[in-house]
């Protein structure tokens, strides 16, 4: 591995548009996956290059099954299924999942085009096991009217909260990345006044202040998100979450994105949503919104994507 890996697009910030792609790869598919993953930034420049100002950028993750399947030598130090968190009311599954792509751009046209290059590489190879397409939704907000991604680091502070250092140094410039697509009860959220809203969130609905300490309740979903270390400060990943929604089948969603260094915060976060700190103390978010499916995937630097390990 080089001095100076680079990283693959985890930092290029919230988009208008994404496609989320979890695929299964079939028994006798590793051949083709390993022909595929040096080629996909050469298929994202192909699928980019009529629209540059579009930004269409795609990030790759390798779950852990797939990995011992593609690769020999060291894995990813943290690299493992996603565990079941199951608190007494509430569960977030683990379900299945070998590759994560995570395709952006300014417009959604861009993203299809890149997504249908890569599945016509993997037919018969391996099968999409769930396909979500996002938006943007007015001022960065979800589907519960929310600004969603507040909190996320800028900067270095982004790129300390995401990418592997010399802690695994195999692996550095890489990240961890935990999805999972969640559906809302809107009819039940819509019943709830502002305020209720508010205090179930632990924010304004309108100028997306912090509802002071002591003031939100201690199950707020931002209570429940943050996450301090031994000397009082915050863990912080990167959200890239996505409202998505059909019409017709009246399904309104989000598809959480949490990119971090070390799973472990991002999982810490999914214990004290749904197990809760202390236990029955469940996020109240989880009343309104549940989790279909859930994944953790190691995202390798672009330099090992475009080289990858024998």
């Amino acid at each position: 591995m080089p001095d100076d890996p680079q990283p693959q697009a985890v930092l290029t910030g919230l988009s208008d548009s994404a496609v989320f792609l979890s695929l299964v790869v079939d028994e006798g598919g590793e051949a083709a996956v390993r022909d595929l993953l040096p080629d996909l930034a050469g298929l994202t420049r192909s699928a980019g290059f009529r629209a540059p100002e579009e930004g269409l950028s795609c990030v790759t993750g390798i779950g852990s099954d797939l990995w011992d399947r593609l690769f020999g030598g060291p894995r990813p130090a943290q690299l493992h299924p996603l565990p079941v968190f199951a608190g007494a009311t509430h569960t977030a599954p683990s379900t299945p999942g070998d590759l994560l792509l995570h395709i952006r751009a300014g417009r959604l046209h861009m993203c299809f085009e890149l997504a249908r290059f890569v599945a016509d590489r993997l037919r018969g190879a391996a099968h999409v096991v769930d396909e979500v397409h996002g938006f943007r939704y007015f001022d960065q907000r979800d589907l519960l009217g929310f600004v969603d991604g507040t909190e996320n680091p800028t900067g270095a502070d982004a790129a300390a909260a995401v990418l592997v250092g010399d802690e695994d140094p195999d692996f550095r410039a890489g990240s961890y990345v935990v999805v999972q697509k969640y559906v809302h009860d809107m009819d039940a959220w819509n019943a709830l006044s502002v305020e209720a809203q508010e205090m179930t969130i632990g924010r304004r609905k309108l100028d997306d202040l912090e509802i002071p300490e002591g003031v939100r309740p201690p199950d707020s979903h931002l209570t429940a998100n943050v996450i301090e270390d031994e000397n009082g400060d915050e863990r912080q990943i990167v959200r890239d979450n996505m409202p998505f929604g059909t019409v017709g089948a009246g399904e309104f969603g989000t598809y959480f994105v949490g990119y971090a260094a070390t799973p472990e915060v991002t999982e810490l976060m999914l214990h004290r949503m749904f197990v809760g700190e202390p236990p029955g103390c469940h996020d109240r978010i989880l009343d309104y919104s549940t989790p279909l499916t859930g994944g953790l995937f190691f995202v390798p630097s672009q330099t090992m994507l475009d080289d990858p390990p024998a």
